[in-house]
């Protein structure tokens, strides 16, 4: 079996064109939800194209069609000429993978750890895997709004691991404004979807990946520890460990977005839907 990140990059590159995905959803137009969606897939209206070229279409007037005629081709405009802005803005969070093909070269794997999960806690480190190369930021070093902002310049996408509800929050409320507004897709909500269930660690072990062994069994609640090792007591071996926690962590997702990519283009390939 390919290592893990093998794996993602062999399955990236074989993967169906990214605008295949994006025009496989209606969920952009106004008056279509996931119960609509479903009843033009299953008569067969399968992207926007289809639907365009069909006269008629059940279940919708014909002169609502023409309105959304003229929504789906402002669409396939939009999407020639790059602006994700449009989609991110209509799209549902968690329809934002159908873009993650176009947007690959220019998207930021990103994870943080804390001092805890109550009320008070704070960011204690940010990585952030970007073209082959992690940037880790750590929490009286370097962390600091123009660390981060730095980072993340250009960063056209973001992939995390639970960030809708976690890291990024996180981040909104200790640096406001730094992080860009862009496609977001969060690997926690997706991979559910075909099939792989459980925490990060959890589903790199069902893809059959090991991480280094020195970091192999740290937990969440292990990397708060380290800090407050670090914090208590100057540990540098602490502090060493928890940074390559938290960029393994990073880095993982980017093999695991691609492998989620190909199985969800899978399932609409067979006609599942999302």
């Amino acid at each position: 079996m390919p290592t893990f990140d093998a794996w993602g990059d062999r399955v990236l590159y074989a993967l169906p064109t990214e605008r295949t995905m994006i025009k496989r959803t209606f969920l952009l137009l106004p008056g279509i939800g996931q119960v609509k969606e479903r009843r033009l897939w299953e008569a067969g209206v399968l992207s926007w194209e289809e639907f365009s070229e069909r006269r008629h279409v059940e279940g919708i007037s014909d002169h609502r069609k023409e309105d959304l005629d003229r929504e789906l081709g402002t669409a396939m405009e939009l999407w020639d000429r790059g602006r994700t802005d449009y989609f991110t803005r209509l799209l549902p969070s968690g329809q934002h993978w159908r873009m993650y093909r176009r947007l690959r070269e220019a998207t930021a794997y990103l994870d943080i750890e804390t001092d805890g999960l109550g009320p008070g806690a704070v960011i204690t480190m940010v990585s952030v895997h970007r073209d082959g190369k992690t940037v880790t930021l750590t929490r009286g070093i370097d962390l600091d709004a123009g660390g981060l902002e730095r980072a993340l310049a250009g960063t056209k996408m973001l992939v995390t691991f639970n960030g809708s509800t976690f890291d990024l929050p996180m981040i909104e409320r200790e640096f406001p404004f730094i992080v860009p507004r862009v496609p977001h897709y969060d690997l926690r909500h997706a991979c559910p979807k075909v099939g792989l269930r459980g925490g990060l660690k959890q589903v790199e072990v069902l893809l059959g990946h090991r991480r280094p062994q020195e970091v192999e069994y740290v937990t969440g609640e292990e990397a708060v520890y380290l800090w407050h090792l670090w914090q208590r007591k100057g540990s540098e071996n602490a502090l060493r460990l928890l940074r390559r926690y938290n960029q393994e962590d990073a880095r993982n997702l980017e093999p695991l977005a691609a492998i989620v990519y190909d199985r969800l283009a899978d399932m609409l390939a067979g006609g599942c839907g999302r």
